[in-house]
């Protein structure tokens, strides 16, 4: 398909990092969810559309039944015809076993399942520790870097003190540092991203990736989450379900979609590279890309006077982050 039919724009990611398509699609227990052949056709429609970052991470957890579905990326863009060159990897890493497993061994067997030597991006998970090295974790990545396994990385709802204090170690490593903070952010969970430490990240170059922009499903309509879902920081779950009616009222009134008008809120921030989200059928990818045209149509400040009666956590959860 050719340029000018791709209607999914791009942004950069931070002052360092690659210009990535604003909207970016996830792998978390999405394809192993799928037919095959739909996934196929799924990713390929993303793709025509302007879609160029995956987010591909290895879910499995010890002790519970295997899953693929980052296999099973690899198997889709084989059929697909999709070049590597054609998209960006963006690819987990787990601190949970570092150091005693290195970043370069869990990446490259990372890399491995997902049929590929290199990630444009790699997003490092949450700190659940209070023993982490942020210094050797810098060093260590500044040394991917430098092999060019890694293009650059982030992080995955850190605290602004924590980015801040990667980022000076990093430089010191003579690497550019962290390029993306992946924070939840919808129009219920706005806390940490609009607060004023992430303002100070953001100001620094640092850009942000959206996240969990419907709740696990709840703000486009499924209130009662048949599967896993994301952590509830703040424990506002229940107001935001209580608040999954209004959105969508918002929504009917203005000829959208609730999942249009999360995704189309999220891109209102200034400092959102892109807003990733997963999608187990071709009418969800489709929808959610009309989300582009609802925030032309409506303008990014009225969207934000719309749902601001909708913002659950605010006094709730501190802006500094985790």
């Amino acid at each position: 398909m050719s340029e000018r039919k791709k209607v999914v724009p791009l942004r950069r990611v931070g002052t360092h990092g690659p210009d990535v398509s604003v909207l970016s699609l996830g792998s978390w227990h999405t394809y192993d969810r799928m037919n095959f052949e739909d996934a196929v056709a799924m990713v390929s429609h993303a793709v025509e559309l302007g879609v160029n970052l995956f987010d591909v991470g290895v879910y499995g957890i010890p002790g519970q039944p295997p899953v693929f579905t980052d296999v099973l990326f690899s198997a889709i863009v084989r059929a697909a015809g999709i070049d590597r060159d054609d998209y960006l990897l963006s690819s987990k890493l787990w601190l949970e076993p570092y150091p005693e497993q290195s970043l370069r061994e869990q990446l490259e067997r990372a890399l491995f399942r997902v049929g590929t030597g290199r990630a444009d991006l790699v997003v490092l998970g949450d700190i659940r520790r209070d023993d982490l090295d942020l210094r050797r974790l810098a060093a260590d990545l500044a040394e991917l870097e430098a092999d060019g396994i890694i293009g650059c990385w982030g992080v995955n709802n850190w605290s602004a003190t924590a980015v801040r204090t990667i980022r000076d170690h990093a430089v010191h490593a003579g690497s550019p540092g962290p390029q993306i903070a992946q924070l939840k952010y919808s129009p219920c969970r706005r806390s940490i991203p609009d607060g004023a430490p992430f303002a100070e990240v953001f100001a620094e170059g640092i850009t942000m990736q959206a996240s969990d922009v419907m709740e696990g499903g709840i703000l486009a309509g499924r209130t009662a989450p048949t599967r896993e879902i994301g952590r509830d920081p703040g424990g506002v779950r229940g107001q935001i379900m209580e608040a999954a009616g209004g959105i969508a009222a918002v929504a009917a009134d203005l000829g959208a979609t609730p999942a249009q008008l999360c995704v189309a809120f999220t891109l209102t921030h200034p400092s959102v590279s892109t807003v990733l989200f997963g999608a187990s059928r071709m009418e969800q990818l489709v929808d959610n890309v009309g989300a582009l045209e609802l925030l032309e149509r409506v303008g990014a400040p009225r969207l934000r006077e719309l749902l601001d009666p909708f913002w659950a956590d605010r006094g709730v959860v501190d802006p500094e982050g985790p």
